[in-house]
């Protein structure tokens, strides 16, 4: 194939564009709130609208004052033969627009009142109708990962999961804007081979004798195709479960694309009782269509029974229920890439991994995702001081341009000359703020390690680093006049959450440390814990028992870790590792080399058989060593 210089010459002016405005950028920050090292601030030209998206939708959820509303229900039922009931709701009309929220009490009460006294209640109206579902369209990057997180996959791991499928034959490239797939697809052709797989067989059969044309997207480009299985059909045994899980998914929605319409009766019963309207609505899945092969979108059925305008049913019950309005939802990942994408920011190549960066860079913290006290001070700041930074207009406008090069309509020159135009804005504006904006930063920095008040002294008790042993504990911010410390786990880098412990006032820790990613709690609980907790004694010490008696010992210690120590301690250092976490049953099984007891660790569904601990600690030992020479052997 030609190459496509145009392309090439877009690709190379978002990477000279995106560097020069990321280490610019970041390099001002750090130096003004004085975090160097790996600590520094980022700052980067997609990745800061982004932030400021979360920071915005967080204080509309903040500012938010909710308001209390009633809504008015009934059971109404037939009479005579036709004696099934259903719920109906209260609603009116203002307007010309329908509301089932009334604003008072005092009127919510008066409806209640009147309705309750109704024998009966008239049937108003009947409407039925049929709507057509039509089947999705085929996928494109951003409705994979929207589809993805549907089935609880988050935005990077979905598309790690795609790259690896896409490596190894089993999909199309997973990164493209494309929802029309090519003429050259042979979808008749990919479904025989589909059909040929135990577990699509029965629903790739069906699509053949079907003979449907698939479905199309608005959008069609010419660089990759929609998101599709290729030919080669991977055993369900050789991939992981959370790749099948997107393979399937994948797999399933090309099948969905050559399925048919699927087809639903919807209903709308509306009731009269004392001059109040009552309403209800039901649907009921006439024709399943593409829900047969594509069973993610929601599909149930609210049965409502067939009345007859002008007929009478009975009131059997009314009641009222208090309500109150609630704050906008913050963004699930798949909704904010879908965003980013509706305003222009990044590209499908780029969206998932700039979320991932805010995660890594401290800004943003649980799913779905929430600015941390750092995010909101760099934002603040920004906006403050030089609003261009986090503008999603100024970064939607770099995008344009460099989509205008892949077209041939503008050049690599013109685009980055005005990149550097629009950075000497932003820095004109910067000048002269610098200790101003480190001020705003540090202290965003020192909130989201505050954990409450010293119960000392009254200052902050502040998530710190030891210098000399690099490791995390809690201390007053008041140091050296007050020297309040409380430990921390030794396993994981601590983040302050947002719980409070209502005893001390102090927010919970949790302790990040990958797949060991734990809740340690309030630091003061923990401590008061582990110091009232008596140590388990399990046997004899292997070291010191013989002449001084020691014995071994389960151990808690102030940082909430356990160990196996010698009750001499500190006069006899003999430790051993012990999970942190889980109930402790000593079996009745002892080992015959070191007369240990065999130990059982109950955590979750399984139970995790330790064995006599010396003995398990050995086999660890022994199992590292090996993976140590293998490794080395490698090389």
């Amino acid at each position: 194939e030609e190459i496509d210089f145009n392309l090439a010459e877009a690709g190379e002016a978002r990477q000279i564009i995106d560097l020069v405005w990321g280490a610019a950028l970041t390099r001002y920050l750090s130096l003004a709130a004085k975090q160097y090292g790996k600590d520094f601030i980022s700052v980067g030209r997609v990745q800061s609208p982004t932030l400021k998206l979360i920071v915005d939708r967080e204080r509309e959820i903040d500012e938010f004052i909710p308001e209390d509303y009633w809504e008015i229900f009934a059971e109404v039922g037939g009479i005579g033969e036709n004696s099934k009931g259903f719920q109906v709701k209260y609603f009116f009309t203002e307007e010309g627009k329908e509301s089932d929220r009334v604003l008072s009490a005092e009127e919510s009460d008066r409806i209640l009142r009147v309705i309750k006294g109704a024998g009966e209640v008239k049937v108003e109206e009947v409407k039925q109708k049929t709507r057509i579902d039509q089947p999705p369209t085929p996928f494109n990057t951003t409705q994979f990962i929207r589809a993805a997180g549907g089935i609880g996959v988050v935005a990077k791991r979905a598309m790690n999961i795609a790259e690896s499928l896409y490596t190894a034959g089993y999909i199309t490239y997973p990164r493209t804007d494309n929802t029309v797939y090519p003429k050259s697809l042979d979808c008749k052709e990919l479904l025989d081979i589909l059909s040929k797989n135990s577990i699509f067989k029965e629903d790739a059969t069906y699509l053949v004798e079907l003979d449907k044309k698939p479905t199309r997207g608005k959008k069609e480009t010419t660089d990759h195709p929609p998101i599709h299985p290729t030919i080669q059909i991977p055993k369900k045994e050789s991939l992981e479960p959370a790749e099948w899980k997107i393979y399937e998914l994948i797999v399933r929605r090309f099948m969905g694309t050559v399925a048919e319409p699927a087809e639903w009766d919807h209903l709308r019963v509306v009731v009269e009782a004392e001059s109040e309207l009552f309403k209800a609505s039901g649907r009921r899945l006439v024709k399943e269509g593409y829900h047969r092969v594509y069973p993610y979108h929601k599909n149930e059925e609210n049965y409502i029974p067939k009345v007859e305008e002008g007929s009478k049913l009975s009131m059997k019950q009314a009641w009222v229920e208090q309500k109150e309005t609630q704050p906008p939802r913050r963004y699930g990942q798949a909704r904010l890439i879908e965003t980013m994408e509706k305003m222009g920011i990044g590209t499908k190549s780029t969206r998932h991994n700039t979320i991932e960066k805010l995660y890594q860079r401290g800004y943003l913290e649980e799913n779905p995702p929430q600015p941390t006290n750092l995010a909101r001070g760099v934002v603040e700041a920004a906006e403050k001081y030089a609003e261009l930074v986090v503008s999603e207009k100024m970064t939607a406008e770099l995008e344009s341009n460099m989509a205008e090069i892949a077209k041939g309509d503008s050049t690599l020159e013109e685009v980055t000359k005005r990149s550097r135009e629009i950075l000497a804005e932003v820095f004109e504006e910067l000048k002269g703020s610098e200790e101003e904006i480190g001020g705003h930063i540090r202290n965003a920095l020192k909130a989201d390690k505050t954990i409450g008040p010293c119960p000392d002294c009254g200052k902050d008790l502040v998530v710190r680093k030891s210098r000399r042993r690099g490791s995390f504990f809690v201390g007053c911010d008041n140091w050296p006049e007050c020297k309040f410390t409380l430990p921390l786990p030794n396993k994981g880098e601590p983040t302050v959450v947002k719980n409070i412990c209502e005893k001390h006032d102090l927010k919970n820790i949790k302790m990040i440390a990958g797949r060991g990613t734990f809740v340690y709690g309030c630091p003061i609980c923990e401590a008061d814990v582990a110091e009232a907790e008596e140590d388990l004694v399990i046997g004899s010490c292997p070291e010191c028992n013989s002449q001084e008696g020691g014995e071994l010992a389960i151990k808690r210690m102030r940082s909430g870790s356990r160990l196996v120590g010698c009750t001499r301690y500190p006069e006899c250092g003999y430790t051993l590792p012990f999970p942190r976490e889980g109930e402790i049953e000593i079996s009745d099984r002892v080992c015959e080399d070191h007369r240990l007891p065999e130990l059982v660790i109950h955590k979750g569904k399984d139970p995790w058989e330790i064995g006599c601990p010396i003995c398990n600690f050995e086999a660890y030992k022994a199992a590292r060593e090996a993976r140590k020479k293998k490794k080395s052997k490698q090389k």
